[in-house]
Order: structure tokens, then C-alpha cells, then sequence
């Protein structure tokens, strides 16, 4: 059975975390995914939910019933730079004991790194693995990883290919639909890179986009023209250009029994709605 998971994102400037549980169960969520907020854990900086912090998200759960199903740290693990890296993985031993108080079982997260230094990124990501794998299991939490755009590996097929590399059953791949133009720059072939990843799909993220790559990459304008940049949005359904059809499809065919993550971000005004609106959409194709 698919699980489905609020990204409260548009929620973080007006709403506690415990509040955003508590919103997630007003819009007929049971689960939440927690992405990146300053009080609780923010990119590339050291957690900071104290004790207090979490205590108060746990009777949230409590009253609500809803589960914290997912935290979505992002620290740069894979730095070439060593004293850098070295600090990013002392985050994610913090990180990952917020996790295991909030009884959290899956963590998710990017490559990250430097795509203008990929060869020496990869190295420092698995050396950071090597040095986490053990922190990992000793809470029995699982990890899903995603190509970013801006990563050191932006593609699907790398991505997958990474993740079979760690050769752990816990470690698996996350599809993030907002970034398939990115992730087959600008192919968009959906049910392709799903296959391509296979048995290792474990969870897949659920906004539109449109291709930054259509009309002779005109959608976006960068300036200066050839900036090192990467732009994508996380619009909803239908406002946008990815294959939802195929997408959806695949997934049934695939017999996908994951996690799937709503991720709608930048329409704050409409926020409750949209949010009503995509769970419909996606409880009607997956459940």
C-alpha cells in the first residue's frame, strides 16, 4: 500500500512543526515528510530541535495520529573540501538521532557535492557513507537518495547507478518528479528512468514542472547568459509539463508500494487547497 506524505514546506514561516502535524491532519494527511527549516534542521548547518522541540512534535503525533514518516536533510557530504565534509557528516549523526526520537524510519536526501568536481565528490560521498553506514543501521533507519539538480551527479542513471554502489538493502532511490527534466536533461522520459531504477525505487516526490530545456532554453532566462545555475520549480499538477500519465502508470504496473511525497512549493496563498486537491489526485491514480 503507498503511503502518502505532506511536505508542509509552505507552511514553515507561519506554522511549528507540531502545528504542521496538526495541519496535515486537517487536510487528510497521514503522513508527513519534514523538509529543511531553521529550527528544527536546515541546509548544510547543524540541527537544531532540542529536546523541547521534539517532545512537542511527539504529542502532535500523539493527538493527531499522524506519523512524522520522513526528515529530507540536506548537507553536503560529499564536499570535496575534507574539514567541510567532516562537519557535514557530524550533522547527520545528529540528524539521525532527532530521527529515532521522532521514530522516524526513513531519511532522505541528495547527492550533493560539486558538479564542476564530480570524481573527487564522489569519493567524499562514499567516504561519508562508509563512515554512516554503521550509525544507520544502529537505528534501523533507511536512506533514499536523489540526483538534485546542481549535485554532483544530476542525472537518473548515475543516481541509480550511486546508489547500487553502497550495496545496501536499506539504501534506495528516490524519483523526485519536479526534477525529470533535469534528471534526462530535458527528455522527460518518466517511465524510462523509473524502470531504470527498478527494484531500488523507494519513494518518489509528487509536484510539476516545466522543461527548462524546451525552447531553445528560453523558458528561463539567467543572467548573465551561462551562469552556473540550475532552476526548476514545484508547481502543482497540471501546471507543468512532466508526463503524469506515464509516471502514474508506471508506478501501478510496477506493482510501487513506497512512499509517495507531495511537494508543492511558492504558491503559499493557495496552499490548503492544492494541498486537498493533489491528495485526491494521487489517492484516485495509487491507491
Amino acid at each position: 500500500m503507498v503511503k502518502i506524505a505532506l511536505d508542509p514546506a509552505m507552511y514553515h514561516a507561519d506554522l511549528s512543526v507540531a502545528d504542521e502535524v496538526r495541519k496535515a491532519a486537517e487536510l487528510g494527511y497521514e503522513y508527513l515528510e519534514l523538509s529543511p527549516r531553521a529550527d528544527f534542521f536546515s541546509w548544510h548547518q547543524h540541527p537544531k530541535a532540542d529536546d523541547a522541540a521534539i517532545a512537542e512534535v511527539k504529542q502532535a503525533m500523539r493527538e493527531t495520529g499522524v506519523q512524522i514518516l520522513s526528515l529530507v536533510p540536506v548537507f553536503n557530504w560529499a564536499s570535496p573540501d575534507e574539514q567541510e565534509r567532516q562537519a557535514q557528516v557530524r550533522n547527520w549523526r545528529r540528524l539521525l538521532e532527532i530521527a529515532a526520537e521522532l521514530e522516524c524510519p526513513i531519511v532522505n536526501s541528495e547527492l550533493s557535492g560539486d558538479p564542476n568536481d564530480p570524481v573527487r565528490s564522489e569519493h567524499a560521498f562514499y567516504r561519508s557513507m562508509a563512515e554512516l553506514v554503521p550509525v544507520f543501521e544502529s537505528y534501523g533507519i533507511g536512506l533514499n537518495l536523489e540526483a538534485h539538480p546542481y549535485d554532483f551527479a544530476e542525472l537518473n542513471d548515475d543516481a541509480v547507478r550511486i546508489v547500487r554502489g553502497i550495496n545496501k538493502s536499506w539504501v534506495n532511490y528516490l524519483y523526485c518528479g519536479p526534477h525529470t527534466f533535469h534528471l534526462s536533461d530535458g527528455a522527460g522520459d518518466v517511465r524510462r528512468m523509473m524502470s531504470y531504477a527498478g527494484d531500488r525505487l523507494a519513494h518518489v516526490h509528487i509536484a510539476d514542472c516545466f522543461n527548462h530545456r524546451a525552447n531553445v532554453g528560453n523558458r528561463y532566462i539567467v543572467n548573465p547568459p551561462g551562469a552556473d545555475v540550475r532552476i526548476h520549480q514545484h508547481n502543482e499538477i497540471g501546471n507543468g509539463e512532466v508526463a503524469w500519465d506515464e509516471f502514474f502508470a508506471t508506478l501501478r504496473e510496477t506493482s510501487f508500494d513506497g512512499v509517495a511525497t507531495v511537494c508543492v512549493f511558492g504558491w503559499e496563498e493557495d496552499a490548503d487547497d492544492i494541498h486537498r486537491r493533489m491528495l485526491e489526485r494521487v489517492r484516485k491514480e495509487l491507491c
